[in-house]
């Protein structure tokens, strides 16, 4: 779903942000999990670290792979459980004839009897949708609003979030650990953004020409060290959600970018985006480029203050 909703900026100013420095990456197996190492600077130009070990029986349930989607493959699953539900049809009430074009699935119905013809059609309309509905969830996909309003599929990236946030408690608490007892959450985001804007950056294709074949889920992205900005905000927002699993969060999507909104209270200065009521504060973990909590770049506020986005909550 595609929403219009007011955004709240400041003035589109920043000065020229420092650049992130991946110091050190080390990556090893253990019997719990594979361990990581890292050492990156930060936007203070302080050097920092952070080592962690996920569980590896845990990791394991978390998807570690998204498959290209691809339009033809979809819709031959399609045709097979149209053809399917072709066979329980009573030759008696109707004829049933699936043919797969391409990218599409043709069903032809005849029936002696207009009032069993039009059932049959819906319900062949019905199952149609269901089973694209199904390859869709089977591989990891969602259709999408683009925010120039395109119908199209791109990888289900709140169902990532969801289902890699228990994985990644390990990385979000060896974070916490390394923040100031009582301290603002902000101090928390500021270093969990500076080590993922070191993490180096792949440029994202355009999401919905895309067919997801740049998107990395967390766990591949941190064997790869590397993501474009789609896969770098989808493992943000699953530690984030360790963090602070009862706060409002929202993916916010624009047409080649992707950043977080946080539902913490903003101060002065920070950058935020008013969703349903809902003030979240604005965050970029794509890098290379170093903003910290409420630092966004001009170039994603100007293309917010076009309207051309898609909000999708983080549920």
């Amino acid at each position: 779903m595609h929403f219009k909703i007011p955004l709240l900026i400041g003035i589109l100013f920043f000065s020229t942000a420092p650049s992130a420095a991946q110091l050190a990456f080390e990556r090893s197996s253990t019997a719990q999990g594979p361990e990581y190492s890292y050492r990156w600077r930060d936007a203070a130009g302080e050097e920092r670290s952070v080592s962690f070990t996920l569980d590896g029986e845990i990791l394991d349930k978390a998807p570690r792979a998204q498959k290209n989607y691809r339009p033809a493959l979809a819709q031959r699953y399609v045709a097979v459980e149209l053809t399917k539900a072709a066979k329980t049809v009573d030759p008696k009430d109707a004829h049933v004839k699936i043919r797969q074009q391409g990218d599409s699935v043709e069903v032809s119905v005849r029936s002696r009897h207009q009032e069993k013809l039009q059932h049959i059609q819906q319900q062949f309309a019905q199952a149609r949708e269901q089973a694209f509905s199904d390859y869709l969830e089977k591989h990891y996909y969602t259709r999408y609003i683009t925010p120039l309003n395109q119908q199209a599929v791109k990888p289900d990236h709140i169902r990532y979030i969801n289902e890699y946030t228990q994985a990644l408690i390990p990385l979000s608490q060896a974070l916490y650990e390394q923040v100031v007892e009582q301290s603002d959450a902000r101090e928390y985001f500021n270093l969990l953004l500076g080590w993922v804007q070191s993490i180096p950056y792949n440029a994202l294709d355009d999401r919905a020409d895309s067919n997801g074949s740049g998107f990395a889920p967390p766990a591949t992205l941190l064997a790869q060290n590397q993501g474009d900005c789609d896969s770098k905000s989808v493992m943000t927002a699953a530690i984030a959600k360790a963090f602070l699993p009862s706060t409002p969060m929202i993916l916010v999507l624009l047409k080649d970018h992707a950043l977080l909104g946080i539902g913490l209270n903003s101060k002065s200065g920070e950058q935020t985006i008013k969703v349903d009521g809902t003030s979240f504060v604005l965050i970029e973990p794509t890098g290379p480029a170093l903003f910290r909590f409420g630092e966004v770049a001009t170039s994603t506020l100007q293309e917010l203050a076009s309207g051309r986005y898609t909000i999708e909550k983080i549920q």
